[in-house]
């Protein structure tokens, strides 16, 4: 019974994220904010085929984070946390913008994600 155990004991490990020092192991999720006019980071580096969780919130007025070439469009409502997932299935810098208008400076909120190969 011993050595039925063990090998469905490490199993679970495997599956729970847990890594054979015990240690958990876990991604932190990127927060962006959003405030006229700009996003804060206006720039993140994340890897290709890793999944990373976004964290986006607005500071003052009702925004979106829209990146077309990784298919993100996401509303950003103040102090509201928008939770999103994002898995890129290529490399390059793409492009971001707020896809809601919020003022005169609205054409300036700009953001870039750069996905790399790690």
């Amino acid at each position: 019974m011993k050595f039925i155990l063990y090998p469905v004991f490490a199993l679970l490990l495997m599956i729970s994220g847990w890594d054979q020092s015990g240690a958990q192991s876990t991604t932190q999720p990127i927060e962006i904010h959003a405030k006229r006019f700009s996003f804060e980071p206006a720039e993140i580096t994340i890897y290709k085929g890793e999944t990373v969780k976004l964290d986006l919130t607005s500071d003052d007025v009702a925004h979106s984070l829209v990146v077309e070439g990784l298919n993100i469009n996401a509303p950003m409502t103040k102090g509201h946390v928008t939770e999103i997932s994002v898995t890129p299935d290529k490399t390059g810098d793409f492009k971001g913008k707020c896809g809601r208008f919020c003022g005169t400076g609205h054409g300036s909120m700009r953001f870039v994600v750069h996905v790399v190969q790690r």
